[in-house]
């Protein structure tokens, strides 16, 4: 019983070195803590776009089909 509990203790003193390591508490500087992560472009899409999800794409695609019609519509 004495073997789990060391284990958990250990993994669990592990788990919190490493999360302070990441968090940059070791680099020396205690700026660096209180400083938040940038956040990502939450307007702009991260990787590009395909034609097939581009609104400006669609819309260029739609008016040349519109010119392509014959007046009496789609068959």
């Amino acid at each position: 019983m004495k073997f789990i509990v060391v284990v958990v203790l250990f993994a669990a003193i592990t788990y919190l070195l490493v999360r302070a390591w990441e968090r940059g508490v070791f680099r020396g500087s205690t700026s660096r803590v209180l400083k938040r992560r940038p956040k990502p472009n939450q307007g702009r899409p991260q990787r590009p776009l395909g034609p097939d999800d581009d609104p400006e794409f669609l819309r260029d695609l739609n008016r040349k089909r519109k010119r392509r019609e014959p007046p009496d519509g789609p068959r």
